[in-house]
């Protein structure tokens, strides 16, 4: 019994060490990325604002922030990472401060007022558009909440959500994608480690129950009870 409890502590001593490297393995590639997310960001230059007190602002106040923190936790429900702003570090290089600076362009976008200018009066639905300029605000209204055939709102579509507005948003996008999933690959590669340790340390333990010194060999138990003994007891 013990040589088999032996050979078992050695293969889960065997299988613990591939989990571990498998772990470890997984670790510095996800090192990897960080680092190239890291790379990606310091290109791209792309920062925010704090004030002397450490507070987000946006254009100069922190209420513009705080408008466009509310729309990111209340509108867009994200679970904001409080940790991940820091004023020393004010480079978007974490999926928080991606979605923030996602949520910027987003909002000032949203609250804007776009200028259309029709050369001719135009009837649309039974309304008359004259000619003339038109100040067409955005009104909290995203791409598919216009009316892209009305003469007012089509254009003010166009030049309120731009290519570049949504070419910013989707780059953004996959930046905070990348840090989850580099989270993820972090957390992944901690969960190999823990059990490739966790099996490495119970094998040890089997390996070296069987080892110790001083132990007997193993009890036989007799199929029957000796004579002797259920004579004992029919006298006492």
């Amino acid at each position: 019994m013990r040589k088999r409890l032996t050979a078992l502590g050695y293969a889960l001593l065997a299988i613990g060490m591939i989990f571990a490297v498998v772990g470890g393995v997984a670790y510095f590639k996800v090192q990897d990325g960080y680092d190239s997310l890291q790379a990606f960001s310091e290109k791209q230059n792309v920062t925010l604002t704090y004030n002397e007190d450490g507070q987000l602002t946006d254009r100069g106040t922190t209420e513009g922030a705080q408008a466009i923190m509310a729309l990111l936790t209340e509108d867009w429900k994200y679970p904001v990472v409080q940790s991940d702003f820091d004023p020393n570090d004010p480079l978007v290089n974490t999926g928080t401060e991606y979605m923030y600076q996602m949520a910027t362009i987003a909002y000032h976008t949203l609250h804007g007022t776009q200028i259309v200018t029709l050369d001719k009066d135009v009837e649309y639905n039974g309304q008359l558009f004259t000619a003339g300029t038109y100040e067409v605000p955005v009104d909290g209204r995203y791409w598919t909440d216009f009316d892209r055939l009305n003469p007012l709102e089509g254009p003010a579509r166009e030049q309120a959500w731009t290519g570049t507005a949504h070419g910013l948003i989707a780059e953004l996008g996959v930046g905070t994608v990348t840090h989850s999933t580099l989270q993820m690959g972090l957390g992944l590669a901690g969960l190999f480690a823990g059990l490739g340790l966790t099996i490495m340390l119970t094998g040890g333990g089997l390996v070296w129950a069987c080892r110790t010194k001083g132990q007997t060999d193993d009890i036989v138990i007799p199929d029957t009870v000796p004579v002797e003994f259920l004579e004992t007891k029919a006298m006492a």
